[in-house]
C-alpha cells in the first residue's frame, strides 16, 4: 500500500471523526473462559482461541501461552503496525524491519515469596531495527510518530485507570 491509498482508506474515517467525535469511540474487548483441566484459560482472539497457562517460572508446563508474553507480543503487533502506517504516510521506504520487545519479571511477586518484589513488569524494551536509506531526520520523526500513535505503547506508558469487578455467574 503506498501513501495515496493509505490516506484515501482513512480519509472518511477522519472526516467522519471531525464531524462526529462520538463515532470515534469504540469499546474493544476481549473474553475468556477458565480452563477445566489445569490453571488455564481459554482467551477468543477473533481469529482463534488461545489458552493461556502458568509461565514455567510460576509452574506451569510451557505449553500453553503466557499472559506476559501475549502483552509484549500485543506490543510488537501494534508498534509494527504503526510504524508501517507511519513510514507509508510519510513516504519513508523500508527495505525490511523488525519489532522485538522484552521485559522484566520478577516472579518472587507473582508467588507471593517476597512482599518487596514488584507483581508485574519492571521494564520493558522495545526496539526496532529497520533497514532503509532514509535520513536519521526522517527516521527521528518515523520513531516519533509511532510511539505517539501506537496504541499499545500509549496504553503502557500512561497506565490509564483499570477498573476491576468480580461478578457472581
Amino acid at each position: 500500500m503506498d501513501s495515496d491509498a493509505l490516506r484515501a482508506m482513512q480519509a472518511p474515517l477522519k472526516d467522519r471523526y471531525r464531524e462526529a467525535p462520538e463515532a470515534a469511540l469504540v469499546t474493544l474487548r476481549a473474553k475468556g473462559r477458565l480452563g477445566d483441566e489445569g490453571v488455564t484459560c481459554k482467551v477468543e482472539t477473533g481469529h482463534a482461541l488461545a489458552e493461556a497457562g502458568l509461565h514455567p517460572a510460576t509452574g506451569g508446563d510451557g505449553l500453553s501461552l503466557c499472559s506476559g508474553d501475549m502483552l509484549l507480543e500485543a506490543l510488537v503487533a501494534c508498534a509494527g503496525v504503526t510504524l508501517k502506517a507511519v513510514s507509508t504516510a510519510l513516504e519513508i521506504p523500508l527495505k525490511s524491519a523488525t519489532v522485538a520487545a522484552e521485559g522484566d519479571l520478577d516472579f518472587r511477586g507473582t508467588l507471593g515469596v517476597a512482599k518487596d518484589a514488584p507483581v508485574g513488569f519492571a521494564q520493558i524494551r522495545l526496539a526496532f531495527d529497520v533497514e532503509t536509506d532514509a535520513t536519521q531526520e526522517k527516521l527521528d520523526q518515523l520513531l516519533k510518530l509511532t510511539e505517539r500513535y501506537c496504541v499499545v505503547y500509549q496504553t503502557l506508558k500512561s497506565g490509564p485507570p483499570l477498573e476491576v469487578k468480580l461478578n457472581r455467574a
